[in-house]
């Protein structure tokens, strides 16, 4: 069903209050649930959400995950509470039935949220901007699916033979799938910030294929780029446009910022799963000449060409670009390649309720303990955590240029154009970073540009700048990779990192870098220093890993 306006808000909020006033039986709950604050990552992102056996895992969820997740909404519609609603992280770790249904577990998670963080909200309407998906002058180009089964949309790999450093589309060969389903993909793939909603009315499953050229590549490629929109027109016969109408939404009326504490003798009624492991795995030295490439689908991991520094930082979440991040690794660990092929084989019930049997999704917190297990395994390898000297920076207040925040706006920093829509990607495509942030400290913004802009920083900028209050701005730069000193971002190879010494706005290509950046447009100083930060330490790896 497709609500448009206001009749189909009203529609929605007969139906939903109708279904919950005739439900007399109190809404399902969780065994028992442990739900705490999420430990430190670099570059943070919600993952989890599925019931593996009987452990319901969200990990990095902000409160507007989790109502998502709990509702069954897009996170753009969980509208109004407090500011800290998008910054703040929590885990949620839970006991159901195996056999749960995904609907159960769904209340199950509203049911939760309001006893742990007594969250209250109730529906409404708001003008919310979407890219919205609608049929097209004639009848869709895409094939109605004939066959059976479960829909899929799979990335096609580029060709090995193609040149260095040419652009390639984005391709991907979809079958037996929903436009409702093609929609949320549309929201993936393309990286906004916006919904896609699909308002096409067609109902089925379809076959098709689609490519298009990203944004940042568009002018580099030319006569032979196309964006997402004309390539939704030409290719499947749809309409992809960006809309602002009202739609509805949940309004967040309430919500506690710490939860109420773990229930007592937790340990023993939710004991940690055993440690997460790859069932079958297989390592062999990379051909000379075979390119990088990884990709991880359902329970298998399969990468090749990889250099094991990367492997290394992947699995402990440094970044690879950072240059300090590993302390006594030799230097075989980025010139030895490697390929591997992992599986988690499925041996158990299916994940939910009517569900086929299937390998369970690998989660990047299990994946991360997977792979230390495996090269400790594989390559003997040893190490250890301590805080050393590293270089790192310093915000500092030169001219500022900042607006004041309104202080019950959300917290926030979304890619994208800010509120006086000027995107200068357009005329200058290698500016392809632009971030918009609301309601920020400065300690807060200290922390967010090594999120925004890996490559140039490594760790948490210390605030020095002596501003208080929250604030407003807008960022354009260029990637790190873009710039002429830029880092490599991932393997292989890794050139020197980006420094405010090194890299100038007088770039040949155009690139303007994030120093520059932030000195010219928010009048703040990143200044170098050396403090101690968190690094690997290897203790001992041997060069071959272990028999097969």
């Amino acid at each position: 069903m497709t609500m448009r306006g206001f009749p189909g808000i009203v529609l929605f909020s007969l139906l939903f209050n109708a279904v919950f006033a005739q439900s007399t039986d109190p809404p399902p709950t969780f065994e028992v649930a442990d739900v705490h604050t999420s430990p430190y990552r670099a570059i943070p992102f919600m993952d989890g959400g599925n019931l593996r056996g009987d452990r319901y895992v969200l990990r990095q969820a902000t409160m507007v995950n989790l109502i998502a997740t709990a509702y069954g909404v897009d996170a753009n519609n969980v509208q109004g509470g407090p500011a800290w609603l998008e910054t703040d992280r929590f885990d949620v770790i839970a006991k159901a039935p195996p056999t749960t249904s995904k609907e159960a577990l769904k209340l199950m998670l509203q049911s939760l949220l309001a006893d742990r963080f007594k969250l209250v909200t109730h529906n409404g309407s708001a003008p919310i901007p979407a890219l919205v998906l609608s049929a097209g002058k004639g009848p869709p180009k895409m094939k109605q699916a004939e066959d059976s089964g479960e829909g899929s949309c799979q990335y096609q790999e580029p060709p090995p033979n193609a040149a260095p450093g040419s652009l390639r589309p984005v391709e991907f060969s979809c079958h037996h799938i929903t436009v409702e389903a093609f929609t949320r993909n549309l929201h993936n793939w393309t990286g906004r910030t916006d919904s896609v909603v699909d308002a096409t009315g067609l109902k089925g499953s379809w076959d098709f294929d689609i490519k298009w050229t990203p944004q940042p590549l568009l002018q580099r490629a030319g006569a032979d780029g196309i964006s997402i929109f004309d390539a939704v027109d030409k290719q499947l016969g749809l309409k992809l446009e960006r809309q602002t109408a009202p739609r509805p939404v949940l309004i967040v009326d309430s919500v506690n910022q710490k939860p109420t504490a773990n229930p007592p003798g937790l340990e023993k009624s939710l004991p940690p799963p055993p440690p997460p492991q790859f069932d079958v795995a297989v390592i062999k030295p990379s051909k000379p000449g075979t390119p990088y490439h990884g990709k991880m689908i359902g329970g298998e991991v399969d990468v090749t060409g990889a250099p094991l520094k990367f492997l290394i930082t992947s699995a402990w979440d440094l970044d690879s670009s950072d240059e300090e991040a590993l302390v006594g690794a030799p230097k075989w660990l980025e010139t030895d390649h490697f390929d591997i092929l992992a599986k988690v084989v499925n041996d158990g019930p299916a994940v939910n309720a009517g569900a086929e049997p299937k390998a369970p999704r690998i989660d990047a917190e299990d994946l991360r303990q997977m792979l230390q297990a495996l090269l400790a395994d594989r390559f003997h390898l040893k190490a250890h955590m301590e805080e050393r000297p590293v270089s790192a920076y310093t915000l500092i207040a030169v001219k500022p240029k900042l607006t004041k925040a309104d202080p019950l706006s959300r917290t926030r920093c979304k890619d994208g154009p800010g509120p006086d829509g000027k995107d200068p990607r357009i005329a200058n495509p290698i500016l392809n970073r632009l971030v918009s942030c609301q309601n920020m400290t400065m300690a807060q913004l200290g922390e967010e540009l090594q999120r925004m802009a890996p490559g140039y920083i490594h760790s948490p900028v210390l605030d020095s700048t002596g501003l208080k209050g929250s604030w407003d701005f807008t960022l354009s730069f260029s990637s790190a990779v873009l710039t002429q000193a830029g880092a490599h971002i991932g393997p292989p190879p890794a050139a020197p990192a980006a420094t405010s010494s090194t890299v100038a706005a007088s770039d040949p290509n155009g690139a303007v870098s994030l120093f520059d950046a932030v000195s010219k447009q928010l009048g703040l100083k990143l200044e170098k220093q050396r403090r101690p930060a968190p690094v690997l330490v290897i203790d001992y790896i041997e060069e071959k890993p272990t028999e097969n």
